[in-house]
């Protein structure tokens, strides 16, 4: 990690980048768009293509429209580095790229604006922004402390069988009502944009305003983001700015010049040209490439209608390797981003893949920060997957677990992403969980039970929780993108994906009585590291259906009237028991009962109470009933539908804003008296 007093450098050089940044979009917002533009006017349509060749003499575009031409279609020279020229009645779905010349230096360039390609080798595709027409407009994020995300790879989530071509996002809509019945509300999709060839993780991204050939058009995806708002699912997707390539980008040495024979224009062209996946680090210091990131976090959020972003590896956009030197000019560009964002959408989700645990990530950048709203947080899920994979009980280290439960960035639950499994910690020689435990049988007791211990931790920790696609269903295959998801697993270990779907809906506070575990306060109160049981307290504002207890037991031992502090008197319902064995029929099925207090003072508690938790397994604890859920047409809440709802509904007819509109059209009507009589039931 860098110093303090070099981060505080590189915050007061990236305040004073940020404004001259943000005098600059003022100028370039009165600019026309840049790429490949459709238009309609009143003297015909056609095509504006515009892009940015500051070194080049010439640049002419060529495609279907001329027969490839490279002289019938030149660009103009703006004067300030930008060549433009407006093709009448070119449209979406003809072929083009740009012809530069520079000396004796004759290049044929795909548009690095291109919004649709045939592939990452082929011709840039002129796609009109605006055809598509959304059905679902009014779509709002969950609020943040409900938040549950998925992780998914489109290219191995959709399909069913191993060595087929890559799913497709046409295939990912078809799976989407396995996410509802899950209980998942936010998407996190692995990179999308235009990589060389058809299989990859994504983060090879060579076009970054492109959608993968092989995953669809960029229509698919705003059908699949569409898709998945109707189902009340969000979607955020990761974009990658630390580096572009490093294959089948035309974007490299886009108009013949170049330093040190590094990558021209777009790129730095000195020792910052380094990163790890090869010299090919966006100029963050230069206005135009700058904005070129910039326009790209913007389409996604705007055009795409995504929910937020995933910013990869943001130490390599803030610094030039793991040990430095500082990238100030990196520092005030995801500054700039952030505050652009927020200025417009502050309830889409920015997150930082930083994996450095660097509080100033998600401060504001009026505190110096960067701004993010989120961040993955690598002090969480190292402790607790080891804390679940570790062979022997003595092992496990109950201290680290509290540490890990406990951690916040600036005091803040929301400020960190957590998880026990993602793209990077099942590849790259790790192993899924259960397999990591059970090597070559991940269905075995031990390992179903000690995943889904790591898991209900997840979910009952402060933080957004995350799952990894296939987690829900004991997935034994490290991450591949040539391996899809073996979905016959989820009818084999049905009853761990019925935990996984009660352990997603009490971290939404689905059933009422766990308001707590999505609170903002956590006391980890009791940890006993000689026994291997760890006990915390979750709440939002306290009380009755919010104060929640999350008792852990990393041993194989059950621990049977135990004794635990207690924040209140008064009684304790069981509302989790994975020792359970509705989940599993080899379970022991611990017994997990409503529990009284006594005025022992245990753990620093005025309260205590006896419970009983399984071996590698977790209980939850909450006070009070949930209220009751009342249909629709009954209207005076008195638990029947009968003549005194059918008089409020017969007083309100023909209004509007009324309980008694049933159905929602906005007037209370013959529909709404269809639906009482249907739910009659006096």
């Amino acid at each position: 990690m860098q110093s303090r007093t070099r981060c505080h450098l590189a915050l007061t050089l990236a305040a004073a980048l940020a404004l001259t940044a943000s005098s600059a979009l003022a100028q370039i917002s009165m600019r026309p768009g840049i790429g490949a533009i459709p238009y309609a006017s009143a003297t015909g349509n056609g095509t504006t293509f515009r892009t940015f060749a500051p070194n080049a003499d010439t640049v002419a575009v060529a495609g279907s429209f001329n027969f490839w031409s490279t002289t019938s279609r030149p660009l103009f020279n703006e004067g300030n580095g930008y060549w433009s020229v407006d093709v009448p009645l070119v449209q979406a779905g003809a072929h083009y790229k740009f012809y530069l010349k520079r000396g004796t230096q004759l290049l044929w360039k795909n548009d690095p604006r291109a919004r649709d390609l045939v592939s990452s080798v082929g011709n840039s595709v002129v796609y009109d922004a605006n055809a598509y027409v959304w059905q679902n407009t009014s779509f709002a994020i969950p609020t943040w402390d409900k938040i549950v995300m998925y992780e998914m790879h489109i290219g191995t989530f959709g399909s069913s069988t191993s060595g087929s071509p890559p799913s497709t996002l046409d295939q990912c809509v078809a799976r989407l009502d396995h996410l509802v019945e899950l209980g998942v509300n936010v998407i996190a999709l692995m990179p999308i944009c235009e990589f060389s060839g058809d299989r990859s993780w994504g983060y090879n991204g060579s076009y970054p305003f492109s959608v993968e050939s092989a995953y669809g058009s960029p229509n698919d995806l705003k059908e699949f983001i569409d898709a998945a708002h109707a189902r009340s699912i969000a979607v955020t997707c990761d974009v990658v700015y630390n580096h572009i390539g490093p294959n089948d980008m035309d974007i490299w040495q886009f108009d013949g010049w170049s330093q040190n024979g590094l990558g021209g224009v777009f790129f730095y062209n000195d020792s910052r040209a380094y990163t790890p996946w090869g010299d090919t680090r966006p100029d963050f210091g230069r206005g135009e490439v700058r904005t070129y990131l910039r326009d790209n976090a913007m389409m996604w959020l705007n055009e795409f209608r995504m929910d937020g972003l995933r910013v990869d590896g943001t130490k390599y956009i803030r610094r030039v390797g793991q040990d430095g030197p500082d990238i100030a000019d990196g520092w005030s560009l995801l500054q700039w981003i952030n505050n652009e964002v927020d200025a417009v959408a502050p309830q889409k989700l920015i997150v930082a893949e930083d994996m450095d645990v660097e509080p100033y990530m998600t401060k504001t950048t009026g505190a110096g920060g960067a701004g993010f709203d989120s961040q993955w947080d690598a002090s969480f899920y190292p402790q607790i997957r080891s804390a679940s994979i570790t062979s022997n009980d003595a092992d496990r280290n109950m201290y680290s677990v509290r540490d890990a439960i406990a951690f916040s960035y600036n005091g803040s639950m929301q400020q960190r992403v957590i998880y026990s499994e993602s793209h990077d910690e099942v590849a790259n020689g790790k192993q899924r969980v259960p397999e990591e435990i059970s090597p070559g049988n991940a269905g075995s007791w031990s390992a179903r039970k000690r995943s889904t211990l790591a898991a209900a931790l997840v979910m009952s920790a402060p933080g957004i929780p995350l799952l990894f696609q296939g987690q829900e269903f004991l997935e034994d295959e490290w991450f591949r993108d040539d391996v899809a998801l073996d979905w016959s697993r989820k009818t084999t270990y049905s009853g761990i994906f019925k935990l996984y779907q009660d352990l997603v809906a009490l971290r939404k506070n689905a059933t009422g009585v766990t308001r707590g575990l999505s609170g903002f306060s956590t006391n980890v109160f009791h940890v006993n590291n000689t026994e291997k049981l760890i006990a915390y307290h979750r709440w939002q504002n306290g009380g009755e259906l919010d104060d929640t207890i999350v008792i852990a037991n990393f041993s194989a031992t059950p621990r049977l009237n135990y004794r635990i502090g207690m924040p209140r008197s008064g009684l304790w319902k069981c509302r989790f028991n994975s020792d359970w064995t509705g989940y599993s029929s080899d379970y022991a099925n611990t017994l997990c009962l409503t529990t009284s207090t006594n005025d022992t003072a245990w753990d620093g508690l005025a309260q205590s109470a006896l419970i009983s938790v399984g071996a590698y397994s977790v209980t939850m604890f909450s006070q009070g009933d949930p209220p009751p859920v009342y249909a629709p047409q009954d209207l005076n809440h008195d638990g029947a539908v009968n003549g005194a709802d059918l008089s409020i509904l017969l007083s309100a007819w023909g209004t509007s804003g009324s309980v008694a509109d049933i159905d929602g059209d906005g007037t209370v009507g013959g529909s709404d008296l269809a639906s009482m009589l249907s739910g009659w039931a006096p």
